[in-house]
């Protein structure tokens, strides 16, 4: 391509929201690695190949081979690229072994300067898959919302259709609702015990845009750190605040779900997946309120969970287009009665 400012001007991304208009000019003059380059190992020369999208959401823990297999299948052999706002380049020799694929690098993109660095854009821009590793969601809300960095991936999993995936505090800013811990983490029984306390920080529809996840919120480390009182808080908010039928997923460590483009999840992994969705839009929680434990009970039935082992073949399925279908799981039911957690059989 010569040399030059190619101006992609508007583009649209037709999700299941209303249309999504961004604007981005890519300086296509830049020739050499950006600063926030951690390392790079395969072929340094952009390649072009033919990509199928997808979104990857992991639990945090081990890394599940099998995710990352589909996303370098996903991307059709050509560049890999890991964004971080913490952490080493660890990424690239694990990934690069896994399948054949042109280059993998990981970016240290830990300031908004970074952020808005032409550099950093093309690179991100020129990748075939994302994936975004763990460490504190907090640094990503608050380097790289509203920058090219954000826009960039919203064109490459909407226009450009590749592959994007995360891990722990990766993937807890994939979803359209996610947790921000932009005062810290919180545990299930501070988040039930009052659902406003200042440390639940969630936003809403103003970060990352993957198809299917728009009114869901992720979580990770579910069953490893007992996070399921939190996720449902988080619903909570969700309904009371936004009149939303709200939706959670919640992954164990080493577990991941990998989305394709039809919203078919394949559960890769060795722990559980949890679909969770509240039951029906009147449904909402009969307390949601600052300095009060939470209650959502509806005669016990407030939330309907689907709870599915996965496998390392990804046989077990959830589809999250529909959230009516799922395979090699169990239900349950979830409701809260004065900031306590309840768990029936459905």
């Amino acid at each position: 391509m010569d040399a030059g400012l190619l101006f992609v001007l508007i583009f649209f991304c037709w999700l299941e929201n209303p249309t999504t208009a961004i604007s981005l000019q890519i300086d296509t003059s830049i020739s050499q690695r950006t600063t926030a380059s951690l390392g790079l190992v395969g072929d340094a020369a952009d390649v072009n190949t033919t990509t199928v999208a997808g979104t990857v959401l992991i639990g945090g823990g081990e890394d599940v081979d099998q995710a990352f297999q589909w996303m370098i299948k996903k991307a059709g052999g050509g560049d890999f690229v890991v964004l971080r706002a913490s952490g080493t380049d660890a990424y690239n020799s694990y990934i690069y072994e896994l399948g054949p694929i042109n280059s993998v690098e990981t970016l240290l993109i830990d300031s908004r300067t970074l952020a808005n660095d032409p550099q950093v854009e093309k690179t991100i821009l020129n990748a075939e898959a994302i994936f975004i590793a763990g460490g504190d969601q907090a640094n990503y809300v608050n380097f790289w919302k509203d920058t090219k960095v954000h826009h960039a991936l919203d064109y490459l999993r909407n226009v450009k259709q590749i592959p994007v995936g995360g891990t722990s505090a990766g993937c807890a800013i994939l979803g359209g609702t996610y947790f921000g811990a932009l005062q810290g983490t919180v545990t299930s029984p501070e988040a039930l015990n009052n659902p406003y306390i200042s440390l639940v920080t969630l936003g809403h529809k103003d970060f990352l845009n993957q198809p299917y996840l728009s009114d869901v919120v992720t979580d990770s480390h579910f069953d490893n750190r007992d996070r399921h009182g939190r996720l449902i808080t988080f619903l909570a908010r969700m309904s009371h605040d936004h009149g939303i039928l709200a939706r959670g997923i919640g992954l164990d460590e080493s577990t991941a779900v990998c989305i394709e483009p039809n919203g078919i999840g394949k559960i890769y992994g060795s722990g559980s997946a949890y679909f969770l969705t509240q039951n029906g839009i009147d449904g909402t929680p009969e307390r949601c309120e600052d300095g009060f434990p939470l209650d959502w009970y509806r005669n016990e039935k407030a939330v309907i969970v689907y709870k599915i082992q996965a496998t390392i073949d990804g046989a077990h399925i959830f589809d999250v287009s529909t959230w009516a279908y799922g395979t090699g799981g169990n239900h349950l039911y979830y409701y809260v009665r004065d900031g306590v957690l309840y768990k029936t059989a459905y």
